[in-house]
């Protein structure tokens, strides 16, 4: 365990977020742990790149003065692995919300699926899913979803590095994907199934890699209150 002052001076902490956890609250239940053990009233923890709700894997935590560095760990290349379900959408792209509309597969082929991948590699132009935390006139877009709002969304220019088919069972299809800052893997997904003249949404999504740090170095949030004495969640509280 790190002491009061290190935490101040900074630390970089790598913790495998569980799912259905918002990134924030990963973030305020460690910095309720820090400041109930040592007694304290306040102390800087932020996260340096957002994790969907249904997304699990590598969350960077900084504490104290290192707070000052998440930008630069924000803009660092990621690598996430996850399903694509192919033959329907939904609103948000992924499970959050129902699926609203089908589609056929019987056209598309194993051979299709991996040569649609290379369409996706480079920069490319992406528009965020209408379910995100982007600001829009003072409002984030999925507030404005939520309340059955559409608004239009500017595409952004975004870098796929690698795009890789790691496994096929209709109608998942398994991939692993490296790509630059401002990324949206279930936009990557939805527009995958249109490339494919069908429909497609995010089913599963885990975040592998930022920069050089890698999940597999990261702790989870019940080896962090171990480490603290504290007992393990059950649940997300």
């Amino acid at each position: 365990m790190k002491s009061l002052e290190e935490y101040k001076e900074g630390q970089v902490l790598l913790i495998d977020k569980p799912l259905h956890w918002t990134s924030f609250q990963v973030v305020n239940k460690l910095r309720w742990v820090i400041k109930q053990h040592y007694g304290i009233k306040n102390i800087k923890v932020g996260h340096a790149g957002t994790l969907d709700p249904l997304a699990t894997g590598l969350l960077i935590l900084c504490t104290g003065k290192f707070t000052k560095k998440i930008e630069t760990y924000q803009a660092q290349h990621k690598e996430y692995t996850g399903t694509i379900t192919l033959g329907a959408t939904t609103p948000s792209y992924d499970l959050e919300t129902e699926i609203d509309e089908n589609f056929p597969t019987e056209h598309i082929t194993e051979n299709m699926i991996h040569e649609t991948t290379k369409q996706f590699v480079g920069e490319i132009d992406q528009v965020p899913p209408i379910f995100s935390a982007i600001k829009k006139e003072g409002k984030r877009l999925y507030e404005l979803a939520r309340e059955g709002k559409t608004t239009e969304i500017k595409s952004r220019k975004i870098t796929i590095s690698e795009f890789e088919i790691t496994q096929i069972d209709f109608p998942n299809v398994h991939f692993r994907v490296a790509c630059s800052k401002g990324t949206y893997i279930r936009s990557l997904a939805f527009d995958f199934g249109k490339s494919l003249n069908s429909g497609s949404y995010l089913s599963a999504l885990r975040r592998t890699k930022i920069g050089d740090f890698n999940v597999d170095n990261a702790m989870s949030v019940n080896e962090f209150l171990q480490d603290f004495g504290l007992e393990e969640l059950e649940e997300n509280k």
